[in-house]
């Protein structure tokens, strides 16, 4: 859990602006479950502005401000109330050269008597009762910063800890002050007579250029950002465990293959008595919450285990990224990632664990108009996925469905476990760790796009994840090559508004079928070989070094993410009177070109044409393309509309970006961010030993 991450002058900014409560409460809601109460949102508003403000005045409004947050994410997930902390200062000692970090418990406690006359570690609060010291708080705190688990462990740092009465006077709470108090590095208390020696002291703690660089390498450390999944594979080489599963994941993973040591047979001691019994997971969460992290770190495990396992999805962006990109001439370690589809006759004997990802794009049934009628399936898809194992794992997000021929809903799973007399098992998985870690940029997206219902609010920068809206294609393109160019991961995405030619020629040339004005560029190529100028198939795009020259659609960004990502929102999704309208598009021949071009403006997907569904699945189904499309990014989204009138809709929404600091640039990044999105190995080169070493050195990858 963390509600916000700032530079004190930026805090002040979001402050100034009205925006800074609002936001802690909605976040406060998703994490608790309940709005945060009139004291806290008092608190809010009047302790960290106070804190903020003094940083400020100390000439150290350059330190960050971690707000009520969790020391990891696995302390955020324990049984009961998450142990939080009102702030954590992080920026760069001036003497030490290393990271600084001050842990601070905000108080508006104005007076405070002793209950014991012996101790002050138990005090009265007027109106409140009986309270701790703070100092007791704050050892806590400490011990968890700190300790072999904790975020600071294994870093050079310098950290301590204050309580901060900036209402009281030393007088008025004499016993948090007194000689009998608790002591130590954290114990420290500052009230309002001395405010001028927190000053002095937080310019003692902190240097002045601030602690972007600092602050990044905590949040890594507390588990709110990750590896690309791609990238902690192509470390691992598909072989080792590279994830640190945190918090939910590591419970679900470990139940999972808990389970699996029961009800499945030990390969090298075959039991005398076959055991027939089935079990399906069921695991749902949205976008980012570490699904398919959780699947590979099973499949994993169990493999190593000697069972025979299989990875199935119904994404062929995903699957040829993870053959393609990460198994590279590996046939035997390829052939272990399949389709939905390839199950029509189960395997035999069947397996040990089949694992489903993006589960919400089963189809009814496994037909393909290649395949002989033979071939076709005859019963439910969801059927022959649970014939072909013992042990199944459904992954699912039914917020992600976006083809009308998509089945895979909770109920569905449900209801075959039933038919086939399986123990069903179902979790929910809660914490976002795509786009920055920011379920604050995630439910505003869906809010925006009207998959939940509510009015969307202004954007309020977070510190995780960034937004703004661009006036024209070439400026999009610009900010995205720039991005990549630099260093980061980066593609340019569009919703299906335009026609989609196949490669031409015996050269496979792509056609420039995305046409703003005089900016034209191809979509990815529709072709299984590279095409002219070395543009990937489809099914690499997503990761290959040429992609960033085609336009990628839902189909093929599904399931993948970048640094950064820029969204074109087309014609099938426009603004108008305050609402959303949803388009049918129409095309004509171009007698020049000869391809079709747009002569109607509207989706040119034939997966959503209005003979296959009506206006209200259309308008369902387009709306869930987008909201795939941005949540691509683990930085920034860029967003464009080709609608004058959605674009100034976008740009009311997002409101003013130009907070100090907070465009996540590659080279605004601090170094410990900049990490290079991998190539993919050469081939051959696949060596149990290499992983190893890999994940030795590198424990923290996911």
């Amino acid at each position: 859990m963390l509600l916000l991450r700032l530079a004190a002058q930026d805090l002040l900014t979001l402050n100034s602006r009205r925006r800074m409560v609002p936001h802690l409460a909605a976040r406060w809601r998703h994490f608790r479950g309940v709005d945060a109460s009139l004291s806290e949102r008092s608190a809010w508003a009047e302790s960290l502005v106070s804190l903020a403000q003094d940083l400020v005045a100390a000439g150290r409004g350059n330190v960050e401000m971690i707000v009520e947050c969790a020391a990891t994410v696995d302390d955020d997930d324990r049984p009961g109330d998450p142990r939080l902390i009102d702030v954590v200062l992080v920026g760069h000692h001036p003497e030490a050269a290393c990271v600084s970090v001050q842990l601070v418990e905000l108080k508006r406690w104005s007076t405070v008597t002793r209950v014991e006359q012996a101790t002050a570690e138990l005090v009265h609060v007027p109106g409140m009762g009986r309270k701790k010291h703070p100092a007791l708080q704050l050892r806590d705190h400490y011990e968890a910063f700190t300790g072999d688990r904790g975020p600071l462990h294994g870093l050079d740092f310098e950290c301590g800890g204050f309580a901060y009465l900036h209402n009281a006077t030393d007088a008025s709470v004499r016993p948090l002050v007194d000689v009998d108090a608790p002591t130590g590095v954290y114990a420290r208390v500052y009230t309002n007579d001395r405010r001028e020696q927190l000053m002095s002291d937080l310019r003692k703690y902190f240097s002045p250029e601030g602690g972007a660089s600092e602050a990044e390498l905590l949040l890594m450390n507390m588990g709110l950002r990750n590896t690309p999944l791609l990238d902690a594979m192509i470390r691992s080489r598909g072989d080792d465990t590279v994830f640190t599963l945190r918090g939910r994941q590591r419970r679900v993973a470990d139940e999972i293959l808990e389970t699996a040591s029961k009800v499945l047979p030990d390969p090298l001691r075959p039991a005398l008595v076959p055991d027939e019994r089935r079990v399906v997971f069921l695991v749902t969460g949205g976008a980012g919450t570490g699904k398919s992290a959780i699947g590979l770190q099973i499949k994993a495990e169990l493999a190593a285990g000697g069972h025979t396992v299989k990875y199935a999805s119904g994404s062929r962006a995903f699957n040829g990224a993870m053959q393609e990109h990460v198994g590279y001439g590996d046939r035997e370690f390829k052939e272990t990632f399949t389709y939905f589809s390839n199950f029509v006759r189960p395997p035999d004997p069947p397996l040990d664990v089949l694992i489903c990802d993006e589960a919400h794009r089963l189809r009814e049934r496994s037909t393909n108009r290649f395949w002989k009628p033979e071939h076709q399936g005859t019963k439910p898809q969801v059927d022959e996925l649970l014939d072909a194992s013992r042990l199944t794992v459904f992954f699912l997000d039914e917020g992600q469905s976006v083809r009308p021929n998509e089945v895979g809903t909770v109920d569905l799973i449900k209801d075959a476990a039933q038919r086939y007399g399986a123990q069903l098992l179902q979790y929910n998985l809660r914490e976002q760790f795509r786009c920055g870690g920011s379920d604050a940029y995630v439910r505003w997206v869906r809010a925006v796009l009207g998959v939940t219902d509510g009015e969307p609010e202004l954007w309020t920068p977070d510190g995780l994840m960034h937004i703004e809206v661009a006036d024209s294609p070439e400026e999009l393109e610009r900010t995205i090559r720039a991005e990549a160019l630099a260093g980061a991961s980066a593609r340019l995405v569009a919703g299906y508004c335009w026609p989609w030619t196949k490669p031409i020629g015996k050269e496979r040339r792509l056609e420039p079928d995305v046409r703003i004005g005089d900016w034209h560029r191809p979509w990815n190529a529709d072709s299984d070989a590279f095409c002219e100028g070395g543009a990937p198939p489809s099914k690499i795009w997503s990761v290959h070094e040429n992609g960033l020259d085609q336009v990628g659609c839902v189909y093929t960004a599904q399931g993948l993410e970048w640094d950064w990502c820029g969204v074109i929102m087309g014609e099938d999704m426009v603004r108008r009177d305050g609402q959303w309208v949803f388009r049918r598009g129409k095309d004509r021949k171009d007698p020049e070109a000869g391809v079709k071009r747009v002569a109607v403006p509207g989706s040119f997907d034939p997966r959503v044409k209005a003979g296959s569904v009506d206006d209200a699945e259309f308008a369902r189904l387009v709306r869930h393309a987008y909201h795939v499309l941005m949540t691509r990014a683990s930085r920034a989204t860029v967003l464009y509309s080709t609608d004058e009138e959605t674009r100034s809709y976008l740009k009311e929404l997002v409101g003013q970006v130009q907070v100090h600091g907070l465009r996540p640039t590659w080279e605004n990044l601090p170094e410990q961010a900049r990490v290079p999105h991998l190539r993919r190995p050469r081939r051959g080169s696949r060596r149990r030993r290499q992983s190893v070493a890999l994940r030795s050195s590198d424990p923290r990858l996911f």
